[in-house]
């Protein structure tokens, strides 16, 4: 049989399809999808769930004139399969290949790039506006799945959808997972609706209405569905309410309902909410099955979904078995996520501490304010939010925990690269969105040993207080059976002796390239200290005082960006202690950087001992007149 994927070279080859080869042109992509994700990993289990969804929205629907704003945007392979890019599909995630996001710099069919929750119904809106008030004819199209609903920002965009615009239609696609199982009541008001007798027996014979009688019967089986879900609800559904016509639930993987469904929406003149149902992992059992772990991952098996033994511990499951052993000891002691608990491993303070486990769903801002409440009541909250997502609370972590000088602990997984996930979700910016606001605490650890240290140093603080630890796995050391505390503000002396010319201080994962750069140093008679900083603030004054005096130059090392990182923080220092001396600074430039393999982006932006040694180098030709002058020699590359 022909492959018809092979001849859709944009969304108009899909329209001269009919409904049978539709059929087949989804049983294609899931195998494509199976199949290049085996290799590339990526976000398996939501594109396997959005396959029909996906082109019937094509099939009725015209981009890139018609716009289509995916909620995170990480369920848009299949969009990017039908939009010319099946021939890149090969690449996506892989250096310089197709991003596992919408990107609006890939294709003119990615209107709006997203890789965080909750933000496609308000840039939806957006656009719609935009278009009324430009004239426009256009079709805006939100798709967003049942988890973006404990979303905060959704809710503020539906309080305005039908204040602004008379056409907008928002996709609910309910699958009742994000990465974990959906909680909390929006997911239960939605399974409520989901699971009314009558909508179930209308269910079953929604594709003999389409097939018999068109169009018009899927449109009226909607609004029966609907009428059901209604009187067993409050007197009105939640979305009529807020001014959104509903319609459904319907089937997700039923391509005629949802081509007749749609086309009936498409000429509807008020905003509009189709409720889709959908199965996340459809057509690969072992994301039916795992479908946590399906959500995204690594390359697999792509006949039994194993994938590689993971071998040392990451450390998110050092932060989380740390964190069960300090519950252990204090019944204060609480743990919050915010839909990740798979993530940042909570999943084990979970399975051993149930009642002092919050999941809050997708809902970073309240997470926060939640643990300022718990900390104002004597309680000792552990928010565990990757670094990227914790920027979606910098107010509260200011005006209510920072301000009140609560002791909140923030543990910010993935503070580094997230690698193949790309910008959105690289967590760089932490340092500079924290440092300078008063009272809190920042530290980094070098290992997993000293990740359980600065936790059990955290719940002893009487004050807010930040730990950022990288992705993936730790460096192998071995870990206490207990942690011990950490003197806050007190950096780590490595390496040093009386003839130090470079004063290097590393923070966090920086430091076995520091231990790298020294030994290069010494090869090239350079004697170079190596400072475990450990912290970003309060900085060791007396520590780098003590350096900045004696060496001719300080290196700083940091997995983070340079504007207002760790290095800006040691340059603002020593202007305050009136020293002046050569700062050379390691770590990101001013720029979002794009996905791709770590140790690759490192070599690429110069977070390397070459570089290091390079900007080094002016600095150790000139030495003090007391000193015999020792020549630099080149490194050799």
């Amino acid at each position: 049989m022909a492959q018809l994927l092979d001849g859709i070279r944009s969304p108009a080859d899909v329209k001269q399809l009919n409904f049978s080869q539709l059929e087949q042109l989804a049983a294609e992509i899931r195998e494509e999808l199976i199949t290049v994700l085996a290799k590339n990993g990526g976000h398996l289990g939501p594109n396997l769930g959005v396959v029909e969804l996906t082109i019937a929205m094509h099939y009725v629907f015209d981009t890139p004139k018609d716009h289509f704003v995916f909620d995170v945007s990480h369920q848009a392979y299949v969009h990017k399969l039908l939009t010319g890019r099946r021939d890149l599909f090969h690449t996506i995630r892989k250096p310089g290949g197709l991003n596992g996001f919408m990107l609006r710099t890939e294709s003119e069919h990615d209107c709006y790039g997203a890789g965080h929750a909750g933000t496609a119904l308000s840039a939806a809106l957006g656009m719609a506006v935009a278009r009324d008030r430009q004239g426009g004819c256009e079709h805006v199209v939100a798709l967003a799945g049942d988890a973006a609903f404990t979303c905060g920002i959704t809710f503020e965009a539906l309080n305005n959808i039908a204040h602004h615009t008379e056409k907008l239609l928002v996709i609910l696609n309910d699958n009742e997972w994000s990465i974990d199982k959906n909680v909390g009541a929006i997911a239960a008001y939605l399974n409520r609706i989901v699971t009314h007798p009558k909508f179930d027996a209308l269910h079953g014979h929604a594709g003999k209405f389409v097939k018999l009688l068109g169009g018009q019967s899927a449109f009226r089986l909607a609004k029966k569905a609907e009428e059901a879900a209604k009187s067993m609800l409050w007197p009105s559904v939640i979305f009529e309410e807020l001014g959104l016509k509903y319609y459904g639930p319907i089937d997700g993987h039923d391509i005629p309902t949802l081509i007749h469904t749609l086309e009936s929406l498409k000429r509807q003149k008020r905003p509009s909410l189709l409720h889709v149902l959908t199965t996340k992992g459809k057509g690969f059992e072992p994301a039916l099955r795992r479908q946590k772990k399906f959500h995204g991952l690594g390359p697999y098996d792509p006949e039994t979904g194993e994938t590689k033994p993971a071998g040392t511990p990451t450390y998110s499951e050092v932060f989380a078995d740390t964190l069960n052993k300090l519950a252990d000891r204090d019944p204060n002691i609480v743990a919050i996520t915010a839909a990740m608990p798979n993530g940042t491993a909570l999943d084990r303070f979970q399975a051993k501490h149930p009642g002092k486990y919050f999941d809050v769903g997708i809902a970073e801002e309240h997470a926060v304010l939640f643990a300022a409440g718990l900390a104002a009541k004597g309680l000792k909250p552990v928010v565990a939010i990757y670094s990227t997502f914790l920027q979606r609370a910098f107010d509260p972590i200011v005006h209510d925990v920072c301000l009140q000088n609560l002791p909140v602990v923030f543990c910010m997984d993935r503070g580094s690269l997230s690698g193949d996930d790309g910008p959105t979700h690289h967590g760089l910016f932490d340092i500079s969105y924290l440092r300078g606001i008063p009272n809190i605490v920042h530290m980094v650890p070098k290992d997993e040993d000293e990740l359980a240290d600065m936790l059990y140093t955290a719940t002893l603080h009487n004050g807010p207080i930040a730990i950022r630890y990288p992705r993936g796995a730790g460096r192998g050391v071995e870990i206490k059976p207990f942690p011990k505390a950490i003197p806050i503000g007190k950096a780590e002396i490595l390496r040093s002796s009386e003839n130090d010319r470079v004063a290097i201080f590393a923070l966090g994962a920086m430091v076995p390239l520091a231990d790298e750069i020294a030994a290069q140093l010494e090869k090239q008679d350079v004697s170079a200290a190596v400072i475990n900083a450990r912290f970003s603030k309060p900085l060791d004054s007396r520590t780098l005082e003590f350096f900045a005096r004696n060496v001719d130059v300080i290196l700083t090392l940091e997995d983070h960006v340079l504007m207002g990182g760790f290095g800006s923080a040691v340059l603002e220092e020593l202007n305050n202690l009136g020293i002046q001396k050569p700062v050379e600074r390691i770590g990101w430039p001013d720029q979002f950087i794009e996905h791709g393999k770590p140790e690759q982006l490192r070599a690429k932006y110069g977070l390397t001992a070459v570089a290091a040694l390079l900007k080094l180098r002016p600095h150790l030709q000139i030495r003090e007149s007391q000193r015999a002058p020792i020549p630099f020699r080149a490194v050799s590359r």
